[in-house]
């Protein structure tokens, strides 16, 4: 090992960062510790057999780390936004992002409309179990045909007496195959209704009649995240199980949409710092041409305009996570987070593989699974495009 490779990489923890307190960086700690000592060491397993074992979830729950933002009454720590980004980063630098989705999904995109929009009796029913990892959340709003345009849903739920029979089919649902609680979209209005007053949802279990997991579906990258097709096919279920009131659905997803493309912000920022200080280890060490790849001045600068840029990215990350913790509209900064993050994160593994050479396009290292899972930060949770007519929307008020 040459003395440059004894060069530690630059500490990135958030304490230099206004936005933090103790007990978020308590968190980080504890997140920090989980990671290094049960995922690491066991993520390559879960990639191959396709999903998280629920007994690591229940772990999880045991440390309270799956419901930092809920109420103690249900075993929460009651903390803000700013404690689920320190999470979502974290598990971003696990350097395995088909283990931290599932969490997130769990956490911050499905079990929040249960949590916000629950009712009391729903609430006491399942949130002490979502809290401890002993039932695990998927949110079903995806179809075939409607992706980021949620208003393009076409499953049905009509009523009928005391029931509602819910028809149709969703895709790439996260956590799909082995949830036990899906926080279902469907659509309850008639044909003449605004869209976006016509969407519901509905908390659906596992085992209801009428509710089919189809295959697992094989993806390019989140290889240890379980996601499934659903179909629906006179899925029968009280009345009592609608989330909310009837035709508030669209508002719910949209509302729950900034909370969850702040975490995919952060939890992208999370791998590409992981990224970056793999990559240094790596040409530190790595001779070629008579030195080391840092020698070279070319790699060493590129790789500090990336460090540069996800300082940035972080700092947005964290800002629009201040804001949305101090009760602010922060649409516009989260859409600006779920764009550039989600592009960023692209741009740094790209040029990360490119300094592992031959080694990066090899299956064995961490960079080149960490550069297919990064691909889908700019398509999932709202796509870069999408995200960017919602800035530019608010660059010229009324012109859009």
């Amino acid at each position: 090992m040459t003395a440059h490779a004894r060069i530690a990489a630059p500490e990135t923890s958030s304490r230099r960062s206004p936005y933090f307190r103790e007990e978020h960086e308590m968190l980080r700690a504890q997140v920090r510790r989980f990671v290094e000592d049960e995922v690491k060491p066991n993520g390559h397993l879960w990639e191959e057999q396709g999903f998280v074992p629920r007994e690591v979830l229940r772990r999880m729950g045991e440390l309270g780390f799956l419901g930092i933002r809920y109420p103690a009454e249900f075993g929460g720590s009651e903390l803000d936004t700013l404690a689920t980004v320190v999470l979502a980063e974290e598990l971003g630098r696990s350097t395995f992002s088909g283990f931290a989705i599932t969490v997130l999904v769990h956490t911050d995109m499905a079990s929040v409309h249960v949590a916000n929009a629950g009712s009391p009796e729903q609430q006491r029913a399942h949130m002490a179990d979502i809290v401890a990892g002993r039932k695990i959340c998927a949110v079903a709003i995806t179809e075939p045909g409607a992706g980021s345009d949620v208003k393009g849903i076409r499953t049905r739920a009509r009523r009928e007496g005391g029931d509602y029979v819910i028809d149709g089919s969703k895709i790439y649902i996260t956590n799909g195959v082995y949830a036990d609680l899906y926080c279902v979209a469907a659509k309850t209005g008639g044909e003449e209704e605004r869209p976006s007053r016509s969407v519901s949802m509905f908390l659906v279990e596992k085992g209801t009649p009428g509710l089919r997991v189809g295959r697992a579906l094989d993806k390019h990258g989140w290889r240890s995240s379980d996601t499934a097709e659903l179909f629906f096919e006179d899925c029968r279920v009280p009345a009592s199980s609608l989330l909310g009131a009837e035709g508030q659905g669209f508002y719910a997803i949209m509302r729950n949409f900034q909370n969850e493309r702040t975490v995919i912000g952060a939890m992208a920022m999370g791998e590409a710092q992981a990224a970056i200080d793999l990559t240094l280890e790596w040409v530190m060490s790595r001779k070629a041409f008579g030195g080391v790849l840092w020698d070279k001045q070319a790699i060493r600068q590129r790789l500090a305009m990336l460090q540069a840029k996800v300082e940035a990215g972080r700092q947005l990350v964290y800002h629009a996570a201040w804001l949305d913790a101090q009760g602010a509209d922060a649409t516009r900064e989260v859409s600006m987070v779920k764009a550039y993050c989600g592009e960023l994160v692209n741009e740094v593994m790209y040029a990360c593989l490119q300094f592992h050479g031959g080694l990066g396009f090899m299956r064995e290292s961490a960079i080149e699974r960490m550069a297919r899972d990064a691909r889908v930060q700019a398509i999932g949770g709202g796509a870069t495009e999408v995200m960017l007519e919602e800035v530019a929307k608010r660059m010229a008020p009324g012109l859009l």
